[in-house]
């Protein structure tokens, strides 16, 4: 009954159907989203003699080559899916069958003979993975919601974790907001044994590779490429059921489209999300790149109103406040992909891979700023005369870019570079948070020390995609396309996260990502004759929606009344005066505070929904 009662939380990732399997103390479900092997391929999984069994999310795009390798090695096959490959390769390997596998997956896998559970996360983080162990044992899932629903669970806040949300804007891995559950982190695995848990990296993504190994022409490496991302590609749309993609017009996701294009040899279905505020709609380009591959294009257009109906659903999806706003597009854009197919290819990743954010521009350029710019001509002129620019809206205005930029000079690396992505610094987490919740910026940084100690590379740019993977991809953009398609039973797949990709990027020397100050130069140049002149000149737009202009107009009565000075007083973590400064200085138009005030507004929703009233929800103060 428990076991039922936690996988319907989680229905909207398998509405298709459910499975259970329980022995003893040891209890297994989920839920069923049909893509491959639409008629034998029911879940959980089992091997030859039922003492091997698996429930799996994700997809497994080498099966077909494991399968062969299995059934020559005198395994008997009782589906087609990719599924049942897992559990035979782990009956050759053990453990180590992890190493074989390309593509998104969590999975937990029950071996009864030897009384071991493994839970294992895909080498990206595609697919989430959470578990509690209490006194009952261990509880895991795909959503937090799922393991919430265990009597044994508690409620209970992580200061740690909320004081990393203000600054990162999403919860990094291995915390979750709540203290007594945990993110496996993306390629690990843990083992529970004999009631112990034991978790260890499997792999790691080694771009010292890339500065250690033989120089080669720039012409191998785009043939390199060429050849292994269309073969990527076709692996990966590898289905039983209709595929498209997500097109925005920008480089990444019309590198994905255009080689779709070629590899389907027919028309494909791309998708595209519109605003009616000029500075954020790029319908445009989308439109370009469809009509120049000739994709069956489709168009879906955001207004405010959509919005606000939108947010309080997005809450329910949402069981960990994550304060990036294009969740809000993304989950229009899964919503509408839905009603037309049942998996899509998308570009996340591409940024990551092969560096394409606009942050490291501005670290290179940041360089010679602190070379050649005094700091008291810094001080004394250059940051006054820019914190007085005209306070712009538009999506990422000069005024916003010039004021971030100024603000990074002689911080760390690892700081200025959060500090540029995220929402509030420590300084002003001091005058936001009650004392209790507090934290030194020590304490808010050492998550991005730890990554920065693992990373093996020494260059910078390296150091920088390292952090990005590791963090704002796995923490921030991979959960918000996650939990928005998923809420619609839509399966996305991110081919710039393929295994073989990420290997090729590994070896690849990070000029040919980082070209001076043009980003993506190897897909830039990859593409050259594929795709229209004036789409491989673009730089980063983002997919971001106008909060500020609508917390300004169309979303302000429903903002005001959620950072109300009583309704933060009920949480108890706030300081309503600080939040009422903020909330006043942008209505003034005195400064563009979008990123703070929508970084509190969905802490605020996601408080209301899943911790408020609650007996066990009560914030503790957690040891450091």
């Amino acid at each position: 009954a428990l076991l039922e009662k936690m996988n319907a939380t989680i229905r909207h990732r398998g509405p298709d159907d459910d499975g259970f399997y329980t022995d003893g103390g040891v209890g297994l479900a989920m839920r069923r989203l049909s893509i491959i092997d639409l008629e034998t391929g029911r879940k959980p999984i089992s091997n030859e003699n039922s003492s091997i069994w698996i429930v799996f999310n994700g997809e497994i795009y080498n099966y077909p080559e494991l399968r062969d390798y299995l059934i020559a090695k005198g395994h008997t096959f009782r589906t087609k899916s990719d599924t049942e490959t897992i559990v035979h390769l782990y009956e050759e390997s053990g453990p180590d069958c992890i190493q074989k596998l390309n593509g998104m997956f969590a999975f937990a896998l029950w071996d009864s003979k030897a009384q071991r559970l493994l839970l294992a996360r895909d080498r990206a983080g595609i697919k989430p993975l959470y578990y509690a162990i209490t006194r009952d044992g261990l509880i895991f899932g795909s959503e937090i919601k799922a393991i919430l629903e265990h009597p044994s669970v508690s409620r209970r806040i992580d200061p740690a974790a909320l004081d990393a949300y203000l600054t990162f804007e999403h919860v990094p891995s291995p915390m979750s907001i709540f203290a007594d559950i945990r993110k496996l982190p993306p390629g690990h695995m843990l083992v529970w044994h004999a009631g112990e848990a034991k978790a260890s990296r499997y792999w790691d993504w080694s771009l010292e590779r890339g500065e250690n190994g033989t120089r080669k022409p720039e012409s191998e490496w785009l043939s390199e490429f060429n050849g292994l991302w269309r073969e990527v590609i076709r692996a990966e749309m590898i289905s039983d059921v209709p595929v498209g993609v997500l097109l925005s017009g920008g480089i990444d996701s019309s590198t994905v489209a255009a080689a779709m294009v070629e590899v389907a040899g027919g028309a494909v279905h791309s998708f595209s999300v519109a605003f009616d505020d000029p500075s954020f709609d790029e319908r445009h380009y989308a439109r370009q790149v469809a009509n120049h591959l000739g994709t069956e294009h489709h168009e879906a257009v955001l207004t405010p109103q959509m919005v606000q109906d939108m947010i309080s659903k997005i809450v329910e999806w949402l069981d960990e406040p994550l304060a990036d706003s294009s969740i809000v597009p993304t989950t229009l854009l899964a919503q509408f992909v839905r009603q037309h197919v049942k998996v899509a290819l998308g570009g996340d990743g591409g940024d990551e891979v092969f560096a394409g954010y606009s942050t490291l521009q501005a670290h290179r350029l940041m360089h010679y700023y602190q070379a050649l710019v005094p700091s008291f001509l810094h001080s004394g002129v250059i940051r006054p005369i820019v914190k007085r620019l005209p306070v712009s809206f538009d999506n990422i205005s000069f005024d916003f870019k010039l004021k971030r930029f100024v603000s990074g000079r002689g911080l760390p690396i690892e700081v200025r570079h959060h500090q540029w992505l995220g929402s509030f610094t420590p300084e002003q987490k001091q005058r936001l948070l009650k004392p209790e919740f507090r934290r030194t910026a020590e304490q808010t940084y050492a998550v991005v020390r730890e990554h920065l100690a693992a990373c093996k590379a020494r260059e910078w740019p390296n150091k920088v995609l390292y952090l990005d993977f590791k963090m704002y991809m796995e923490g921030d953009i991979l959960p918000k396309v996650d939990r928005a398609s998923m809420a619609h039973s839509l399966e996305v797949r991110v081919p710039f996260l393929n295994e073989r990709v990420l290997s090729f990027a590994e070896r690849l020397p990070h000029d040919m990502k980082l070209h001076g100050l043009t980003t993506k130069y190897l897909l830039r140049r990859a593409s050259e004759g594929i795709l229209p002149d004036n789409i491989l000149a673009r730089g980063k737009k983002g997919f971001n929606m106008p909060v500020a202009r609508w917390l300004a107009t169309d979303l302000r009565k429903w903002a005001d009344e959620l950072l109300s000075p009583e309704r933060l007083s009920a949480g108890g973590f706030f300081e309503p005066d600080e939040v009422r400064r903020l909330w006043e200085l942008h209505q003034a138009h005195k400064m563009d505070a979008r990123k703070y005030l929508w970084t509190l507004l969905v802490f605020q929703m996601w408080w209301e929904k899943w911790a408020a009233g609650d007996a066990k929800a009560n914030p503790t103060r957690l040891p450091a």
